[in-house]
């Protein structure tokens, strides 16, 4: 008879092809058996009849701002915030923070900062931007998930926006170290040139903003983003994908061997322009939310497999960022890193009927995969045990003061979420039980594989 440190009893186990009743035992933080009626003892028993176990959550997209911006967030606030809403491991974005993740010095702090306050595993984003392509090495020896460059305004004046040459550049540097290079894809002089006509013509309201970042700004810079791709051999990865147009020229690089890959957020699959207009500053974003058309597009392709995967891109900021009667100068984030396995169980699974395997794959698996994390994103033998338990049939009203995040806005307030999570188990150890962390910050840096 084996000695476990957890087995976790008649839980129905989503793994990445199959849903099924099975127990799950848990050694040294790994996953080292799966099956009904486990045979053994263990340290800790964990009751799961009548739970969904899925995967832990990767967030590959947040900004916690930590350090220099920490009241905006902060991996404390933040990464409490994953461990309630079942997310396991995350990829914080280089910029916000200050100094920004631009050289090995600039990392180092931030990895620390990460290291004594995060309560979930986490990765680090290095920063491609104009004169820092000589540090990429060190970023990369330290370890970084890959790189993240703006093809338009950050939105902070120490993450500048690359220029072609930058991003060329930098692309050919970054399939040297064997990195992947991600890229928010919009062009910045259309939308310059829309955002200043629209201000100096008084024009400074929601509509105003969404109609100076039109479609095909999104469309043109992923489409030069593809290109110094395929000329330079390196990964590339775009971000937020707003538009089912977006994905097709993706899917259409793909299928000429490039090696390039997106990602969507829940907020541009469940909300539109007209919530936009309705909610104000706290729905704004970039690129911005899209017509109700655009998200069927997008649900369409989350249903052949074409869009892959799904981030939260949380950017949060404090109340008074929020505030302006001039839209143009409201900060451009959306808060919602805590509701994304909800969001995606209630209009996903629940709406849109998409299968737990896949909503899996997208919110985990896949992310695992591109990322080079093999000891993350699924219930195996081997795996890290990272596993949320979740009751498909709990139901509740999202309220502000449900959030832990720094400051308690989300554009998801009011919205009724099916799916409550119940437990999150971070390598084998209980964070976050029943809405409440139950845990000390034990975060650890993860490294992808690759050759440097």
């Amino acid at each position: 008879m084996s000695t476990y440190d957890v087995i976790i009893r008649q839980g129905t186990v989503v793994s990445a092809s199959a849903v099924q009743v099975a127990d799950i035992a848990i050694t040294d933080g790994q996953i080292v058996a799966i099956g009904p009626a486990l045979g053994g003892t263990s340290g800790t028993e964990i009751d799961a009849h009548g739970l969904h176990l899925m995967p832990g959550v990767i967030d590959a997209h947040v900004h916690f701002n930590e350090p220099g911006r920490t009241e905006w967030e902060g991996f404390a606030t933040g990464t409490c915030a994953l461990a309630l809403g079942g997310t396991t491991t995350y990829f914080d974005m280089p910029l916000n923070a200050h100094p920004p993740t631009i050289d090995g010095a600039s990392f180092d702090l931030k990895c620390s900062a990460a290291q004594a306050s995060s309560y979930v595993d986490f990765a680090l984003w290095g920063g491609l931007v104009p004169g820092n392509i000589e540090r990429l090495r060190e970023l990369a020896a330290r370890g970084v998930i890959g790189f993240k460059a703006f093809m338009s305004q950050s939105g902070t004046a120490d993450f500048e926006a690359v220029d072609d040459l930058t991003l060329y550049e930098g692309m050919v540097q970054a399939a040297e170290l064997g990195c992947i290079v991600a890229v928010h894809a919009e062009n910045d002089r259309l939308t310059g040139a829309l955002a200043q006509r629209a201000r100096a013509e008084g024009r400074m309201g929601v509509r105003d903003y969404l109609a100076s970042r039109p479609i095909v700004a999104e469309l043109e810079a992923i489409s030069r983003a593809i290109l110094f791709a395929a000329e330079t051999g390196c990964a590339l990865h775009i971000v937020h994908v707003s538009t089912g147009r977006g994905v097709r020229l993706v899917t259409a690089a793909r299928q000429r061997s490039i090696d390039v890959s997106c990602e969507t957020c829940p907020h541009y699959l469940v909300l539109t322009e007209e919530d936009m207009e309705a909610l104000g500053a706290v729905a704004k974003c970039a690129p911005p939310l899209r017509l109700s058309t655009e998200q069927a597009e997008l649900w369409q392709h989350l249903a052949d497999g074409s869009l892959p995967m799904i981030t939260s891109d949380h950017s949060p900021a404090p109340h008074e960022l929020k505030t302006s009667a001039d839209f143009f100068q409201v900060w451009g984030g959306i808060s919602g890193c805590q509701s994304l396995l909800s969001l995606m169980l209630t209009a996903g699974y629940y709406e849109h009927e998409l299968p737990l395997t896949a909503l899996a794959d997208m919110t985990s698996g896949y992310i695992a995969r591109r990322f080079g994390l093999p000891q993350k994103g699924g219930l195996r033998v081997g795996a890290d045990a990272d596993i949320v338990l979740v009751d498909l049939a709990g139901e509740s009203v999202l309220q502000s003061g449900d959030l832990a995040y720094r400051h308690q806005h989300s554009p998801y307030v009011g919205r009724t979420l099916r799916g409550r999570v119940v437990r999150t188990l971070v390598r084998g150890i209980t964070v976050s039980l029943d809405g409440q962390i139950v845990s000390a910050p034990a975060g650890r840096l993860l490294r992808p594989r690759r050759s440097i």
